[in-house]
């Protein structure tokens, strides 16, 4: 039986070479550019069969193998979202890849709407949990007892702990708090955000639960964070869009990329 993950694999080392990366790394809006600066190669995910097209604008199809503040770090450009394809796990084989590859750390970034007062357009918020609000799982039609998870710590506190300091170092405020996933594609409804914060949400979004997810299942340990471009549904008076949105994610997201890099050096 042919195994996708390991063929990719083996096609991204031919090219990438065999060191194994010690963090894989997705990046959702406004953070494309890091990737540009990784010292490498580039690979299309059109050249990977059966990667996701990330058909989302504001985001770079493309896998980056290389060096960033002296850790080797696999770099994905874009994500897929349940909302393009009505998959959840469409995120499942390049997070195989990755683990085939030997990453055994995973940060995600995203873009979300704030639902806390203290917490604005522009801020960062540090993932400590979070809720499947939309009531999807990635590992629907897993045939193996595997796909029974335990998501205690889901997000690893050490790997947080190792964030906040970063950020604190760096004078970036860093607060942590629960994130719910909403599939999307349209926002939500103000009544809807009324009952995520009703059930303990902080920021709201529409990806990054599946990968932590189907991440959890690989063994990989977990961290992410959120760049907040504007307050949820009901709670200011601001136009919420896409267009809004890819606008907003670049003034939180350099603030994100000088906590990663500080992070990466860190690990040294």
């Amino acid at each position: 039986m042919t195994n996708p993950a390991k063929d990719l694999a083996d096609q991204i080392r031919s090219v990438a070479g065999d060191a194994p990366p010690a963090f894989g790394l997705i990046l959702g809006s406004g953070l494309g550019h890091l990737a540009d600066t990784v010292a490498g190669v580039a690979i299309d995910y059109a050249d990977l069969h059966g990667f996701p097209h990330a058909g989302v604008s504001g985001h770079n199809p493309k896998l980056v193998i290389g060096d960033l503040e002296g850790q080797r770090v696999a770099i994905f450009g874009g994500r897929a979202h349940y909302y393009e394809n009505g998959r959840g796990d469409a995120m499942r084989l390049p997070l195989e890849v990755l683990k085939e590859l030997g990453a055994t750390r995973l940060i995600l970034t995203n873009a979300a709407g704030s639902m806390r007062p203290d917490i604005d357009p522009g801020d960062l918020m540090l993932l400590s949990d979070h809720i499947n609000f939309s009531g999807l799982n990635p590992l629907i039609g897993e045939p193996t007892d595997k796909r029974f998870v335990p998501m205690t710590d889901a997000h690893d506190p050490q790997m947080r702990d190792q964030l906040k300091a970063a950020a604190r170092d760096l004078g970036i405020p860093l607060p942590e708090g629960v994130y719910a996933w909403y599939s999307g594609p349209s926002f939500e409804t103000p009544a809807e955000i009324r009952a995520i914060r009703t059930l303990g949400a902080d920021a709201v979004g529409m990806s990054t639960v599946p990968e932590v997810i189907l991440a959890r299942f690989l063994g990989l340990r977990v961290a992410a964070i959120s760049t907040v471009t504007n307050k949820a549904a009901g709670m200011s008076d601001e136009n919420i869009s896409h267009e809004h949105t890819k606008a907003m994610a670049p003034i939180g997201a350099e603030k994100l990329e000088k906590i990663l890099r500080r992070f990466l050096r860190d690990q040294q």
